[in-house]
């Protein structure tokens, strides 16, 4: 039986991401994914938001994308919504399907030389005290000490844990196919009685992107190119001479979420904690954002710096995250339909959005850029993304997030330098004298005071923030990043 210490099941965005980020942390992992290759049928989900972006920055590795992608000043949420004004190095969203955002994200993990057991799926687990015996669908096993199950929303591993899914059965469906056509499409966005429909040119221009509402939730099945063609003929009255189609699928807009991320030693992320339609393009970027999360409190928890129950946290810190994308694309869903009560309601919401204040609110919402984990009160940075500053160094002038590629927390003096002396947590955390002279500015809340000293986890998240003293300092410290050793 082959030992990792970490088992992940599932190679799509979130799983490769939480690969990277325990290999940066020194751990042994080791992912299942049952495609044979990286290869996806389909582009799927079709964009990185701010938040996504930049934690991929904070790895060093957001130049991959962004080179690869088309960059939107805007986000939608009934109507689109310019941020380009949010306090961000990355206020936009960069369009890139997901069949990229996978190819270039397995190329990190393969230079991290994290070994992916393709072709094979997770068919079964067992856990003790010290690990979780994994079988898998080719007869072979592994150990290790934890699993997180990143397989999607029909996820294995979390009916297998016996984890409840609770929330809402569909009331609508639409079909999504990537089909060659013989005849010219209308494009764009058409909309009737039964919702919104889209025709949109694929990159190799051959191949239309075709999302169409259906008259009523459509079975189980796997839709057929005849699905497609009749759906097409009843919006736009001709079916384009659709072939040789790419891929076809049926979304709905069911919405659940895991009742736990844990048991025990079996952790949740991804599509497998939590499902709802991709209005808003909430799923890929908030499955990243909870292997980040995740990632290095399950690295210190393995090497035994920290307790067990740091994982706790993750729960406490994630659920709320994707409970609140559940109900804004719930919110999104039913902005859509259209029976005169509720475009009454869209033309009100679309004058609330055209406001200063609501825009700005809801854009850093949509964005990612909002996120507050309650780490109790005190300074408006404490439990929020800490922002990219142009700092001055000894060394010259460095950006925040460059301090955090190898996934490390830093301790940022911008007092009197030599001012901390971290001797037990040194080998722990980084420290870092700068100075920084500009305006703190957060999204959705504005200018906040400028701190004297900031504890950042590796997620870039800020753990416990300095005035003129270092009261709490060693409390923070024992509680992210373990009690100082003994001697």
């Amino acid at each position: 039986m082959t030992e990792h210490a970490v088992v992940i099941a599932g190679g799509g965005p979130t799983g490769l991401m939480l690969a990277g980020e325990l290999s940066l942390a020194g751990v042994d992992v080791a992912i299942v994914e049952r495609r044979a290759s990286q290869d996806l049928v389909g582009s799927r989900a079709g964009g990185l938001h701010a938040r996504t972006i930049e934690i991929l920055d904070q790895r060093g590795i957001a130049d991959r994308f962004l080179s690869q992608g088309q960059v939107h000043p805007v986000v939608h949420f009934h109507v689109p919504l310019d941020i380009s004004d949010v306090p961000s190095r990355h206020n936009y969203v960069l369009g890139l399907w997901q069949n990229h955002i996978e190819r270039i994200l397995a190329g990190w993990v393969d230079e991290l030389s994290v070994p992916i057991h393709r072709g094979r799926e997770v068919t079964g687990f067992a856990q003790d005290d010290t690990g979780v015996d994994v079988e898998l669908s080719d007869g072979t096993s592994l150990r290790g000490e934890y699993l997180v199950g990143c397989d999607g929303g029909r996820s294995l591993i979390r009916k297998a844990a016996g984890i409840t899914f609770p929330g809402w059965d569909p009331t609508t469906s639409w079909l999504i196919a990537e089909v060659e056509v013989s005849e010219e499409p209308a494009w764009g966005f058409r909309h009737d009685a039964l919702g919104t429909h889209g025709l949109g040119k694929l990159e190799d221009g051959r191949r239309m992107r075709a999302v169409l509402t259906e008259a009523q939730v459509g079975p189980a099945s796997e839709p057929t190119l005849r699905d497609v063609r009749e759906a097409l003929i009843a919006v736009y009255g001709t079916d384009y001479g659709i072939h040789s189609p790419t891929w076809i699928s049926r979304f709905t807009d069911m919405t659940r979420q895991a009742a736990a991320y844990r048991d025990k030693r079996v952790l949740l992320a991804g599509d497998a904690a939590h499902v709802h339609p991709p209005v808003g393009g909430q799923g890929l970027n908030i499955g990243v954002q909870d292997a980040v999360n995740l990632g290095w409190k399950l690295a210190q928890v393995v090497k035994r710096t920290s307790p067990e129950s740091l994982l706790d946290t993750y729960h406490a810190e994630r659920h709320p995250v994707a409970a609140r994308a559940l109900r804004a694309t719930m919110a999104q869903v039913a902005l859509r339909r259209t029976d005169d009560r509720t475009k009454a309601l869209g033309d009100y919401v679309s004058t609330l959005l055209s406001m200063a204040e609501p825009r700005r609110r809801l854009a850093a919402e949509m964005s990612g850029l909002d996120v507050h984990y309650d780490l109790g009160e005190g300074h408006p940075l404490l439990g929020r993304r800490m922002p990219d500053l142009d700092l001055v160094t000894a060394d010259g002038p460095r950006r925040v997030f460059t301090l955090l590629h190898e996934a490390r927390p830093v301790l940022l003096n911008l007092g009197e330098p030599g001012g901390f002396e971290l001797p037990p947590w040194a080998e722990r955390v980084q420290v870092f004298d700068a100075q920084y002279a500009g305006t703190w500015e957060l999204p959705a809340i504005g200018a906040v005071p400028a701190p004297t000293s900031v504890l950042i986890r590796p997620d870039g998240y800020v753990a416990w923030v300095g005035d003129q003293t270092q009261v709490g300092l060693a409390d923070a410290l024992t509680t992210w990043f373990g009690p100082p050793p003994a001697g």
